[in-house]
C-alpha cells in the first residue's frame, strides 16, 4: 500500500490535471458555440445553391459541363486517379475524433483502390497528416494553417486545383472525408462525394410539401449555360467550405466531451484516493494509540 506522503501527492497531482481539463472544457464550450453558429449560418446557403441548380440542371446540361459529367470507368479508358481530401485538426485531445475520420478515409481509400484507381491523398489538418506520413504514404497537398476559422479563400484554395485537374479529365472522382456536425455529442465521419456533381433529383422538378413533383418557374438571364458556369466552381467550393466548418465544430464538440468525461473521472479518483488516505491515516493512528496504551500498560505492571 502506499505510504500517506505518496497518496497526499497522487492527490495533488490529480486535483491539478482536474484544473487543466476543466478548463479546456470551458474553452472548448466557448469555441463551440461560435463554431456552431458558423455551421448554422453555412446549411441554408448550401441548401439553396444545391436546390437551385437541382432546377436548372437538365440531362442535355450534364453532358456539357465536365463537373457534372459522369467520367468513364478506368476499365474503358477514363481516369484512373481520384482525389480523398482528409479533413482532422490540428490539436489532440478531442477523443476518438481524430481516430475515427482517419479511419473513415483509409475505408474509403481502400474502396476505390479496390476499384482500381490509385488515390492521391491531400490532409487538411496536423493529425491526419502525421498519420498518414506515419504509414510511408506521401500526400499530394497538405494544409495545417486553417485553424478555427476556416474561411471562403481558405476552401477555394483547396478546391481550385482539383477542380481544374477534375475538369482536364485527370480525376475520376474527389471526395472529401469530413465530420458531420449532429449536435454537441454526435459528430460522426462521413464521406460527401463533391465531383463530379451529384445533383439528385430529375431536373427542373422538385418536391413539395403533398409529395407532388411541382415544375420551378424561373426567368433565366443570361441563360442556365451562363448560370451554371458560374454555380457549379461556386457549389464545389461551398461543399469544401461546409465541411471545414462542420469538421470544426465537430472537434470543439468531441473535445468538450473528452474533457468533461476526464474532469468527471478525475473527481471521482481524487474521492477514491482521499479515502484510502483517510483509512491509512486512521489505522495509523490506530496503530499509534494501541502502542501507546499497550506501554503505558506494561510500565504500570
Amino acid at each position: 500500500m502506499a505510504k500517506g506522503r505518496q497518496l497526499k501527492g497522487r492527490i495533488r497531482s490529480v486535483r491539478n490535471t482536474r484544473k487543466i481539463t476543466r478548463t479546456m472544457e470551458l474553452v472548448a464550450t466557448s469555441k463551440l458555440k461560435r463554431a456552431q453558429d458558423r455551421v448554422v449560418a453555412a446549411r441554408p446557403y448550401s441548401e439553396a445553391l444545391r436546390e437551385v441548380m437541382a432546377d436548372l440542371v437538365t440531362p442535355d446540361l450534364a453532358e456539357r459541363f465536365p463537373l457534372l459529367r459522369q467520367p468513364k470507368p478506368a476499365a474503358l479508358g477514363g481516369p484512373r486517379r481520384a482525389a480523398v481530401i482528409l479533413l482532422t485538426s490540428n490539436r489532440g485531445l478531442a477523443g476518438a475524433f481524430n481516430a475515427n475520420l482517419i479511419k473513415e478515409a483509409r475505408r474509403r481509400i481502400e474502396q476505390l483502390e479496390s476499384e482500381g484507381l490509385s488515390v492521391n491523398l491531400y490532409g487538411v489538418g496536423k493529425k491526419g497528416i502525421g498519420f498518414f506520413k506515419y504509414l510511408g504514404r506521401t500526400l499530394a497537398a497538405e494544409r495545417q494553417d486553417i485553424g478555427d476559422r476556416p474561411t471562403v479563400e481558405h476552401a477555394a484554395e483547396i478546391a481550385s486545383p482539383l477542380i481544374a485537374a477534375y475538369e482536364a479529365g485527370e480525376l475520376a472522382s474527389v471526395d472529401l472525408v469530413q465530420a458531420r456536425f449532429l449536435s454537441a455529442m454526435s459528430t460522426p465521419p462521413g464521406t460527401v462525394r463533391i465531383r463530379p456533381v451529384e445533383m439528385g433529383g430529375s431536373g427542373r422538378e422538385r418536391t413539395g410539401a403533398g409529395g407532388k413533383g411541382r415544375t420551378a418557374n424561373y426567368i433565366l438571364s443570361p441563360s442556365a449555360d451562363a448560370i451554371l458556369e458560374e454555380l457549379l466552381p461556386l457549389y464545389v467550393r461551398n461543399a469544401v467550405y461546409r465541411g471545414l466548418v462542420e469538421t470544426v465544430a465537430s472537434e470543439h464538440g468531441a473535445r468538450r466531451t473528452a474533457m468533461k468525461n476526464a474532469t468527471d473521472n478525475a473527481g471521482e479518483l481524487i474521492q477514491v484516493l482521499t479515502r484510502t488516505y483517510n483509512r491509512q491515516r486512521q489505522a495509523q493512528i490506530t496503530q499509534e494509540i494501541a502502542e501507546i496504551v499497550g506501554g503505558a500498560a506494561a510500565l504500570q505492571g
